[in-house]
């Protein structure tokens, strides 16, 4: 599959695709060579990089779908939720039909962080988990980003 490094201000991302579609947004250790730089990886990194830029609050990539029906509704709302703004667990089990321990999964497994934005995704009662490199000091640093006020 195709696959290519880009430099954020969270560390290096390796981004995957797979038929035409992205596939993957990992959080690497900068040791993964670039393989191939298509024009989809490109417009990928491109999109980053305003992302990370402040320019960008949309992504517009085509994605390879979510590997359970459920994950693509959990998929769909976390999309759905605009820059700058936040849904806890609940409010995305609610929208998705599930359970909130059961979104908190589906945002785990998201493999497609930042483009699917799961950093926008609170517990109940404060920030929850994240699974990228940094955890919740990244999630962190992607709601600042996007000027989302937490408390300590």
């Amino acid at each position: 599959m195709p696959a290519c490094l880009t430099d954020s201000p969270i560390g290096p991302l390796l981004l995957i695709e797979d038929d035409g579609r992205l596939a993957e947004v990992r959080f690497a250790g900068g040791d993964e060579p670039d393989r191939d730089e298509t024009p989809l990886l490109k417009k990928a990194k491109a999109q980053l990089a305003e992302f990370f830029a402040g320019r960008r609050r949309e992504f517009d990539l085509p994605l390879v779908p979510a590997r359970t029906a459920f994950q693509q509704r959990v998929r769909d709302a976390m999309v759905s939720i605009p820059w700058g703004q936040t849904l806890s667990y609940g409010e995305i089990a609610h929208i998705a039909g599930g359970a909130p321990r059961a979104v908190g999964q589906a945002c785990g497994a998201n493999m497609l962080p930042i483009v699917v934005p799961c950093h926008r995704v609170l517990a109940a009662n404060g920030i929850g988990g994240y699974s990228g490199a940094g955890g919740t000091a990244t999630k962190r640093y992607l709601l600042s980003l996007e000027g989302v006020a937490l408390s300590a």
